[in-house]
């Protein structure tokens, strides 16, 4: 799974440059038993299998730690992630990610390793991979280098607090729907204004909750 992402358009792009690394561990590599078990029954009943704590501390620990390096738990009861925290984990050197199962893991994983918890939203997964994955993406594309035009992440949903503004290309009419005459003007601010406008349009209609944060036109 993480093979094929990773490797895959603008990230495995990123990684062909040597921009951006990917190393991956399985925490079965350090199963406290000769079958490779990573999970056990919960203390104090309920359902399912929680992953132990040997298994995904030894993991982590494995690693070279670069010097500025985060560790980073993919958990439903994490804060949720976002463009924001995308744009500023690039700053660090390595990103390590915690990819639970099951029910969960152990409470001591992250009292020995104390990683940063963020949650993609309110719905759960299968496994964190997905949602590991996700997260490096959004990161990795911000990495200086990595896209083709570094300006196209400054003006797209959530680097501005909003939502983009609509995008159109050739053909000009397309089964009866024309692109809006401003985009055709040649007119600079116009557009400006244009898209400023339609971005709050969308933000207030989509997420009124990113509207009151917005940025004025300036």
């Amino acid at each position: 799974m993480c093979d094929s992402v990773m490797n895959t358009g603008v990230i495995g792009r990123g990684v062909d440059k040597g921009i951006l690394q990917v190393e991956k561990v399985n925490p079965r590599d350090f199963a406290v038993d000769k079958h490779g078990s990573v999970d056990d029954t919960p203390y104090g009943g309920g359902p399912g299998m929680v992953m132990r704590p040997e298994p995904l501390v030894e993991a982590v620990e494995s690693l070279n730690r670069a010097e500025r390096s985060k560790v980073i738990m993919l958990t439903p009861s994490g804060a949720p992630f976002c463009q924001a925290k995308a744009k500023e984990w690039t700053s660090l050197e390595q990103l390590i990610f915690i990819c639970g199962r099951y029910e969960g893991m152990d409470e001591r994983v992250k009292t020995c390793l104390e990683p940063e918890e963020v949650s993609l939203g309110d719905f759960v997964l299968s496994g964190g991979e997905l949602a590991a994955l996700s997260v490096a993406d959004a990161v990795g594309r911000l990495v200086p280098g990595v896209l083709g035009d570094f300006a196209s992440t400054e003006e797209e949903s959530f680097s501005m607090n909003g939502l983009e503004y609509p995008q159109y290309t050739r053909p000009r009419v397309f089964r009866n729907h024309e692109v809006p005459e401003v985009l055709l003007s040649g007119h600079h601010e116009a557009i400006r204004e244009w898209r400023h406008r339609q971005s709050q349009r969308l933000t207030k209609m989509r997420r009124p909750d990113l509207a009151q944060d917005m940025v004025a036109v300036s």
